[in-house]
């Protein structure tokens, strides 16, 4: 092949034409030049990760990718969570709650170890998150790398940490309140200060020797002390086993006032082995209570002569008659005489008075009460004058103003009355109780309890208290009024004004057997218990509180009765039973039982304005049916 041959052909086959340099010059050069880059990692936040360590220690620094650093920042928090979570499933709440208020000290402790803990987290996250960012900026791995710390970012961290602290405040504010509260509460020596007025305090000028005068007919005993002190005694305290005695001292103190009157006494007594409750009234007006054997017996004889609501006040500033101090000596001559009087060791009392328990209700939400009994009362002592109070039967929801009016009200009915009222208080407010709730309204309740509320059960008692708490069946309570005439003898018009006289052997008698039970009966009551009727008794027969006996009795077999006002429209001879819309289907036991009590068949009637499940109305040949004590 010629020289212009093979040049045609290296022309065809485009090798050293200028064309052919041309274009294979870019697509050779680039490769040569310009070798492939990997993208830099986009930077990480440093205060995402705060924020991440806010939620939890540790999960900042996995952000970052720190994953030894990241365990070892979550270990502790997340085994102190697994044990709290473990002991609150294993004591169950309320114990739980009592074991916190009993170790509140170190809760406050700990609460600030974990705000120092969990501020270093989130700073230390932002820090490997900001040095990381450095190190990948400048391209070393050894050597101090430069952090860029942006303001913007320094000011998110600040945030992180401020909200860290914001909240360990709050828990630290509650916290002190609620210890500065349970020292005025839980006050056994009686020494609290710092308090709002607590109740039975000695107001200025009032101390020992004072010049204090029960506002109650009392004797005329000296309140100055006459010999020397009696010496400090060791209180009873409650070992977990034994029967439990709690005095519940309701008192009408008002704000001027330099004493008070004890006109509530309700001996709440607890069997922690069979989880039993027994409720024992003492009307105020009883007088001639047996005394124990001591200094007391020597100065008012065998017998305290004045009405039991005033021995409080008369023995309070005595120092020869009782131990302690002018706060709890009252206390203590009240546990030491009820307690001989019933033949009980009462170990600790409790004491609020007539304001605080409005207080404390208002800031539980209220309470909901089956109203045996309507309460009508023209003279209903309030603060600007009479009132006149009207609270129907059936149930009812009661705020803490309404709650006092229905325990306190007695002019229309009488002391003993007003006793069953107050049971009923308690034991409502005992079921309608929960962790939620108290939480829920923790503030209102801090206030309500501090200055009116104060007992001498030591905190470190609290767990084993709310734990045998927590097993009893309010249902199951015991309640009672040791009234006239089966307990007491009534004298309208004595030298001593009203009073009631005891008769020991009947009431002491009625203590011991308190938690003597039918079987059989106890499984009765739960199955009508468990039907849940509604029963409401009308008096048809003229006989003056025919029907709220009944109501009782059928209380006592475990129904929700109560007797309303209404009458028939004339006296009937023969008892009559309504069952309304449809509930027969529901209540099978509970018509059975009512039948067969007063020997009449029931009748089935459709009417929706009646909304309650069965009326019994009662007639002239109703047998008369009255609870046992």
């Amino acid at each position: 092949m010629n020289a212009a041959g093979l040049r045609h052909t290296s022309e065809e086959a485009g090798v050293g034409s200028p064309r052919a340099r041309r274009t294979e010059v870019p697509s050779i050069l680039p490769a040569m030049q310009q070798p492939p880059q990997e993208a830099r990692p986009r930077d990480r936040s440093a205060f995402a990760a705060a924020f991440l360590s806010l939620i939890f220690p540790g999960l900042g620094h996995a952000y970052a990718g720190a994953f030894e650093r990241a365990l070892g920042f979550a270990a502790l928090p997340f085994l102190a969570l697994a044990l709290i979570a473990g002991l609150a499933l294993n004591m169950g709440a309320f114990v739980f709650a009592g074991v916190l208020i009993e170790y509140l000290p170190l809760v406050l402790v700990a609460n600030i170890v974990l705000l120092v803990y969990r501020i270093v987290a989130a700073i230390d996250a932002y820090r490997v998150v900001a040095y990381l960012n450095a190190v990948e900026l400048s391209g070393k791995r050894f050597g101090p790398p430069r952090l860029g710390l942006a303001p913007l970012s320094l000011a998110g961290l600040l945030a992180v940490c401020l909200v860290i602290a914001g909240g360990h405040g709050v828990v630290a504010y509650y916290g002190v309140q609620a210890k500065s509260t349970l020292d005025c509460i839980f006050d056994p020596s009686g020494t609290a200060e710092g308090c709002d007025q607590a109740l039975g305090s000695p107001e200025p000028g009032s101390g020992e020797g004072s010049g204090a005068q029960s506002a109650a007919p009392t004797t005329a005993t000296p309140v100055a002390p006459v010999g020397s002190p009696v010496p400090a005694a060791t209180t009873s305290s409650w070992n977990g086993t034994d029967r439990l005695n709690i005095l519940l001292v309701g008192a009408d103190q008002r704000p001027s006032d330099n004493t008070f009157n004890t006109d509530t006494l309700i001996v709440v007594s607890i069997d922690p082995v069979s989880k039993q409750v027994a409720l024992f009234s003492l009307p105020r007006d009883t007088v001639d209570v047996p005394l124990p054997p001591g200094p007391a017996r020597s100065a008012f004889g065998a017998v305290y002569p004045g009405k039991i609501t005033s021995l409080w006040t008369d023995v309070r500033n005595r120092s020869d008659l009782f131990p302690g101090n002018g706060t709890t000596r009252g206390f203590n001559a009240l546990k030491s005489v009820l307690g001989y009087f019933y033949g009980l060791d009462i170990q600790y009392y409790a004491e609020v008075n007539f304001e605080g328990f409005k207080k404390i209700v208002d800031s539980l939400g209220g309470v909901t009460i089956n109203v045996q009994n309507p309460v009508l009362d023209d003279q209903y002592p309030g603060d600007r004058g009479r009132l006149r109070v009207y609270i129907p039967a059936g149930v009812q929801y009661m705020t803490g103003s309404q709650a006092l009016i229905y325990a306190r009200s007695r002019h229309t009915s009488n002391d003993f009355d007003r006793a069953q009222r107050q049971q009923r208080i308690i034991t409502s407010l005992r079921e309608q109780i929960d962790p939620n709730r108290i939480l829920a309204n923790l503030p209102g309740v801090l206030a309500a309890l501090k200055g009116t509320f104060r007992t001498d059960i030591p905190t470190s008692k609290l767990p084993q208290l709310i734990q045998l708490s927590s097993q009893i069946d309010a249902t199951k309570i015991r309640s009672f009024v040791f009234s006239p005439p089966r307990f007491q003898t009534e004298y309208l018009n004595s030298s001593r004004g009203y009073i009631i006289e005891p008769d020991v052997i009947a009431i002491r008698k009625a203590v011991a057997s308190a938690f003597k039970i039918d079987a059989k009966l106890e499984t009765e009551r739960e199955k009508i218990a468990g039907e849940d009727g509604v029963v409401w008794v009308v008096n048809g027969s003229g006989q003056v509180g025919q029907a709220s006996q009944i109501a009782a009795y059928l209380e006592y077999l475990g129904l929700t009765a109560s007797a309303p006002t209404q009458r028939p429209d004339r006296t009937q001879a023969a008892t009559r039973i309504r069952v309304y819309n449809g509930h027969e289907s529901d209540l099978p036991g509970t018509i059975a039982l009512l039948q067969n009590l007063f020997g009449v068949k029931v009748q089935l009637v459709s009417d929706p304005s009646v909304r309650v499940d069965i009326i019994v109305t009662t007639g002239t040949r109703t047998p008369l049916l009255t609870p046992p004590p």
